[in-house]
Parts: C-alpha cells; sequence; structure tokens
C-alpha cells in the first residue's frame, strides 16, 4: 500500500492539523511516512503545500514526482488548481469551493471552477457552509478532511480517534464539533 498526497491551502486554514491527525492515525496503523516541508505556514493568507506520502514499505524520498499524487486535499480552490500538475490521472482532488481570496489578482471564481469541472475524479464541497452551519466556522479543514477520508487507505475509526488525539487539549466541545465536521465531511463525499 502507498498513497501520496498533496496537501494545499492558505496559511491559517488548518493544513497542518489536517497532516497532524493523518500522521497519527498513519502511525497507530504502523505506517511510514514522509513528509516535505510545510511551506508558508510563517505568512497567515500566504500559499501553503506540502507532500505527504504514507505506505507500508520504506518510503524513499519525502516528495513527490509530478503526475504521480494519488490525492490533492485543498482546503482553497485556487490552491488545489496550482498543484494539479502533481495528480496522476486516476487521482482524486477533494477541495473546498470557497476561496480565499489574497491577491489582487485572483481569477474569477468561474474560472476555477470550469477548471474544477474538468476533473473527472474530484469531490468539491462547501466546507465553510457545512462548518458554519454546524457551529464551528473554524473547522472547514476537518469538513475537507473528513470528504477525503474514503480515499485516504487508513480506517476511518483510526482518523475519528486521532481527531480526538490532536483537539483533545482544546477541550470535549472542541473535540465533539470537529468530529461533526469530519463525519459531515465524509457523508458528503459518500453520497456524491
Amino acid at each position: 500500500m502507498k498513497i501520496d498526497i498533496i496537501l494545499a491551502g492558505v496559511g491559517g486554514q488548518g493544513i497542518l492539523s489536517i497532516a497532524s491527525i493523518i500522521g497519527y492515525a498513519a502511525l497507530k496503523k504502523g505506517l511510514t511516512l514522509k513528509q516535505a516541508e510545510v511551506h508558508g505556514m510563517s505568512q497567515r493568507g500566504g500559499d501553503v503545500q506540502s507532500h505527504f506520502r504514507l505506505a507500508d514499505h520504506e518510503i524513499a524520498s519525502d516528495l513527490i514526482p509530478k503526475g504521480q499524487a494519488d490525492l490533492i486535499i485543498s482546503v482553497e480552490p485556487m490552491e488545489a488548481l496550482r498543484y494539479l500538475p502533481w495528480l496522476s490521472k486516476e487521482g482524486w482532488l477533494i477541495s473546498n469551493d470557497q476561496p480565499f481570496i489574497n491577491t489582487v489578482n485572483y481569477p474569477s471564481v468561474e474560472k476555477i471552477y470550469a477548471e474544477l469541472d474538468k476533473l473527472r475524479h474530484k469531490v468539491v464541497v462547501n466546507a465553510d457552509k457545512m462548518a458554519k452551519e454546524l457551529g464551528a466556522a473554524r473547522s472547514a479543514n476537518m469538513v475537507i478532511l473528513g470528504a477525503a477520508s474514503p480515499h485516504i487507505a487508513i480506517p476511518f475509526e483510526d482518523i475519528e480517534n486521532s481527531v480526538k488525539e490532536v483537539f483533545a487539549r482544546k477541550g470535549e466541545e472542541v473535540v465533539h464539533i470537529n468530529l461533526a465536521c469530519l463525519r459531515a465531511g465524509r457523508e458528503f463525499a459518500l453520497n456524491l
């Protein structure tokens, strides 16, 4: 088993939390993981991306070759498009459909949606709205992770347990709401 994931978004959207949760779950399953340096974290609102590789065998490199990613998990649609050259022909794109307009030359939302519509394997969800409706506007990243969960070779219960571990120090209510967002994202993806 091997799965290569590109994590993408904008600083402050929770990419690091997604990586931590997948990483905890993978290690508990005895999987090997390598993660390239997360770029952009120091600049809130700046582009963030990381290569994340999981396998049941040794992994030689932390970088995913272009055209080889099994999955792009993105919390921002333009950032999802930025990393399409890494996606394999059979790979899946999981993305929020809500833009984070952080530059004056941000492309039109219509152009972004037109490019996303060209993809055969995709789950595009209004994660911001879903998280807000569940009472956690800042948990759109958990909606996206839930939507990606059917494509990650880790049992969903293990991902749920990792959410509990990662957010435990923030209290039971934070754990509960993040689990609700995770489950809502998964349900959305499974019902497509």
